[in-house]
């Protein structure tokens, strides 16, 4: 049985939000169907979907590098504009990084990278120095800053490419798979670079296909099934197994282990770890 997805209203005072937006693409006009969704501050939300689900169709919405065929994005009510004053007004509060870093990183050494977004914004150069200096602090790549690109390994180009767009300082960045393709010890830094983001006050968007990372990171999650999308708490959403049976997504493992030795979960306390879990089972 397909499982109804509800549309979402969206929540009050939203940074970012989506309204019944529609966008594909030539070959695929359908690949989001009058979806919407909201990114409040100070929350934690993860996009969640299958590959090819149309998660990084809708990261590139929001940031507008995509133009929908309907709908509206909006920055706190106001709509984004697709005309070279709108998208630069829009592109100064929300950022995007592509999964692969290597589409967004095109200068020989580090500190150049992270400083071009400043630079072509026109600002002092000790104002781009210092958007420079801090974007590297907090993505933990100060050593890198003299760098040649080349000679990043895949994780540092990843948390290189999240700190050029920290630079320009937006409101909400939009992470597509930060985590894909790395090691496990790369994973525990981006994770650590996320933490970072937050205590910076950057709002963190990221979207992934790992039940088990958003069930232990987000706040709140956007689950993308059959061109739809389903917003809320990250508790009820991915313990429903309907949901995620649709969205081709299986169960976070703590819901899976619980479930399994006849115990439910209490969204509002959620077992993110081992120890999280060893408390429920007494």
């Amino acid at each position: 049985m397909t499982h109804r997805l509800e549309r979402q209203e969206p929540v009050a005072h939203s940074v970012l939000a989506v309204e019944g937006l529609h966008a594909g693409f030539p070959g695929n006009p359908d690949v989001l169907d009058c979806v919407s969704l909201a990114v409040t501050p100070g929350t934690r939300l993860a996009l969640l979907g299958a590959n090819g689900s149309g998660k990084t169709t809708l990261l590139r919405c929001l940031s507008g590098a995509h133009r929908p065929s309907s709908g509206q994005v909006s920055v706190d009510g106001e709509a984004l504009r697709h005309n070279a004053a709108g998208l630069n007004r829009h592109r100064q509060q929300v950022q995007l990084v592509l999964q692969d870093p290597d589409d967004q990183l095109f200068s020989a050494q580090v500190y150049q990278d992270v400083a071009f977004g400043p630079h072509n914004l026109g600002l002092p150069e000790a104002e781009v120095r210092a958007r420079a200096d801090e974007a590297l602090e907090v993505l933990g790549v100060v050593h890198l800053a003299e760098r040649p690109v080349h000679r990043l390994s895949f994780g540092e180009r990843k948390r290189v490419a999240i700190a050029g767009a920290l630079a320009m300082r937006p409101r909400v960045l939009l992470l597509d798979e930060p985590t894909a393709g790395l090691d496990p010890a790369a994973v525990v830094e981006m994770r650590a670079a996320l933490t970072a983001l937050e205590a910076h006050g950057a709002s963190v968007v990221l979207s992934t296909h790992d039940v088990d990372l958003a069930w232990q990171w987000a706040d709140e999650v956007a689950i993308v099934a059959d061109r739809q999308i389903v917003q809320g708490m990250t508790g009820k959403l991915l313990a429903d197994e309907a949901l995620l049976r649709q969205a081709r997504l299986g169960l976070p493992w703590p819901v899976a282990l619980l479930r399994g030795l006849g115990r439910e979960i209490d969204p509002m306390a959620l077992p993110r770890t081992v120890e999280d879990v060893r408390r429920v089972l007494g």
